[in-house]
């Protein structure tokens, strides 16, 4: 008899067709979930490409929630959190109002269950791996099928072991560990794999802990992490009122893995990973004494009660010496540390005490000032994501950050913490409260629902097919690890994402070249197409559909690059883009922004092609994308090719 690890038991009991048996690493398979989330960024474009499907209800359990467009300066934000309720109450999902919380922390409160299977139109879907669940982050295009009722297709991972042997030293928390981890496998090529974490270290870290080590696992770019479902697993379903909700997964014995990642949670100290894009994991001790302007401490990483309550632990009695806030994960977090008293010691200590939604960890709001330095317990750290261009973020754990609050600088928490180590936090029940969503409506009061649109909320453009060539011009010509915060930045330009149009107009790659957008515009005005040439990681980063819908309103119909991240590539895919890789990526040094190239789209059943570049000859290229995404690279995208087999 076969002996499965934990990962593939998942996937198994999550195939579509009942399957019996997985392919090999790197075959073909498809999920059909049984969750899907949606969050308000990248949800309303979502939620408009479903109604275009033309499906009266969801066929998952699926949930929306209001956690990052909650400055509300103008209408356009509250219009689309009203779209996205009356969308709910339509088509039967649970609806999470703006102030209850990230999108991840409810999600994983109150709906995450060992067993089953949720995918989110935000990369960090992954923090319900700390449940024993398959989590995955995509395209909001492709969390639309899946609410739909459509199989999401995927290649089967390798599943690489997590060996988790000793315990956390006081002061030493979660985030710590994941930063070690990803210091070992990097934050890029690790494309096609899962992260399966085991071992007698497993019984020191509650599920809290578990979905923020999850979380960050999107920072390498793996396809998903995940834990057992075990006696903790059980016990926090027990606090939360869900009981009935837990089933037992662990790996069988003589399970086997592609690769096996030891970690001794004992050799573990606290960690700091540098600005920009986790540029390196260092000791926080290697960097104790250096000057800081800001300290935020929240997002769906690290929001959780025991690490606030930590912090608390930290600031009480004490005050903070530089400008610094705090946000709980959620509402039911809040009332938590109510009840146990540590608001009060926020507010004491001089903190800012923010909403429970995303806020700092994408920009929107408290950024820092200019040139200035930030540590940050948010999962990314990539350049002007906190809303300030010129300044430097470090990603740290809640105990440094707020260590270091107190003492003005980079502090190692155990320096301040001498002989009150331990840590010991106060324990009161957490806080229950289904009545906070609105509930699927049934399907009688469902059908009198109108649904709300806001003058800011543009339809879905209509995308062309490909046409039997492109020929165009190199737009732009880039390095290694573009980000979809280079392409699409979030921040102040969250606003403009329900309308299309304008969110390419204005935003598109304007961190990296502010011309692009009216030269993009240019050439398809032109009827040509727009060409993008790359390094490495491209699209590394956010699940946002919009770095692949916004360039394509533009004109860009491929893009180049010497290795892609697997969600923008799905993306690419979605609105009718090429992805392209350089037979020879020594390639890249030869074309220059600016050249005219042409590509013959009839290899494109081959997968292989001859970029034309005028003055220097033929490039040899290869589709990145799998052979099952040519019908909707060649219809003009996912929605175009469902509406040609709708009227067939």
């Amino acid at each position: 008899m076969t002996a499965f690890n934990v990962a593939q038991k998942i996937l198994l009991a999550n195939a579509a067709g009942g399957l019996k048996q997985l392919p090999e690493a790197g075959q073909p398979l498809e999920i059909q979930f049984t969750h899907t989330l949606y969050q308000d960024a990248t949800g309303t474009a979502a939620a408009l490409a479903f109604e275009k499907m033309g499906v009266d209800r969801v066929k998952t359990t699926s949930v929306i929630v209001v956690d990052h467009k909650t400055l509300q300066v103008g209408y356009i934000d509250s219009d689309d959190h009203h779209y996205l309720e009356s969308f709910s109450k339509k088509f039967g999902c649970y609806f999470s109002r703006c102030g209850n919380g990230i999108c991840h922390s409810v999600f994983l409160q109150d709906f995450a269950a060992p067993g089953k299977s949720v995918i989110g139109s935000d990369s960090h879907t992954t923090n319900a791996g700390g449940m024993g669940m398959l989590a995955m982050g995509a395209g909001g295009t492709d969390v639309s099928f899946a609410m739909a009722g459509t199989s999401y297709k995927m290649d089967m991972p390798k599943v690489v072991q997590v060996n988790i042997t000793g315990s956390l030293h006081p002061g030493v928390l979660a985030k710590d560990v994941i930063l070690n981890v990803l210091k070992v496998i990097g934050i890029k090529g690790n494309k096609g794999i899962c992260l399966e974490y085991t071992g007698s270290g497993l019984k020191s870290l509650n599920v809290a802990d578990r979905a923020t080590i999850c979380n960050m696992g999107t920072e390498g770019g793996v396809a998903f992490s995940i834990f057992p479902s075990d006696d903790v697993t059980k016990s926090y379903l027990e606090g939360r009122q869900r009981a009935k909700d837990f089933q037992p997964l662990v790996a069988d014995a003589g399970a086997t893995y592609s690769r096996t990642i030891e970690v001794n949670l004992s050799d573990l100290q606290p960690t700091i990973a540098l600005y920009p894009r986790l540029k390196s994991m260092d000791k926080v001790k290697d960097h104790a004494g250096e000057p800081i302007d800001a300290v935020f401490i929240g997002s769906c990483t690290n929001a959780n009660y025991e690490n606030l309550a930590r912090v608390g632990e930290i600031l009480r009695g004490k005050k903070v010496k530089v400008d610094t806030a705090i946000a709980p994960g959620s509402q039911a977090i809040a009332r938590q540390l109510a009840a146990a008293g540590y608001l009060e010691i926020f507010y004491a200590a001089g903190v800012r005490v923010m909403e429970n939604a995303c806020s700092a960890c994408i920009g929107q709001g408290f950024s820092p000032a200019s040139k200035g330095v930030m540590l940050s317990t948010a999962n990314r750290n990539f350049e002007g994501r906190s809303g300030t261009e010129t300044a430097s973020v470090h990603l740290v754990s809640p105990a440094t950050a707020a260590a270091s609050a107190v003492m003005g600088c980079i502090t190692d928490p155990r320096d301040l913490l001498g002989n009150n180590a331990e840590l010991s936090i106060k324990l009161v029940p957490p806080v229950v409260d289904m009545d906070s969503y609105i509930a699927p409506l049934p399907q009688a009061d469902a059908d009198k629902v109108v649904m709300r649109y806001g003058p800011g909320i543009a339809p879905l453009p209509t995308l062309d097919p490909l046409p039997a060539k492109l020929s165009g011009e190199i737009l732009l010509k880039l390095g290694n690890e573009i980000t979809t915060d280079h392409i699409q930045p979030a921040g102040k330009y969250l606003s403009l994402r329900s309308n299309a149009d304008e969110y390419a107009k204005q935003a598109t790659f304007v961190q990296v070249d502010k011309t692009f957008s009216t030269r993009a515009a240019a050439v398809r005005d032109a009827g040509k197409h727009g060409f993008i040439v790359a390094g490495d990681g491209y699209g590394m980063g956010s699940s946002r559909e919009h770095a692949g819908l916004c360039p394509r309103i533009l004109g860009v119909r491929a893009i180049v690059a010497k290795g892609f991240e697997r969600i923008h590539l799905a993306n690419l895919a979605n609105f009718g883009i090429l992805g392209l890789t350089f037979e020879n990526p020594a390639d890249l040094d030869r074309i220059q922004q600016g050249a005219k190239v042409s590509l013959d789209m009839a290899t494109l059943d081959s997968g292989n092609f001859k970029l034309v570049v005028e003055g220097l000859g033929d490039i040899p290229l290869k589709l990145a994308q799998g052979k099952e995404d040519i019908p909707m690279i060649r219809a003009g995208g996912a929605l175009s090719l469902f509406a040609s087999q709708q009227a067939a």
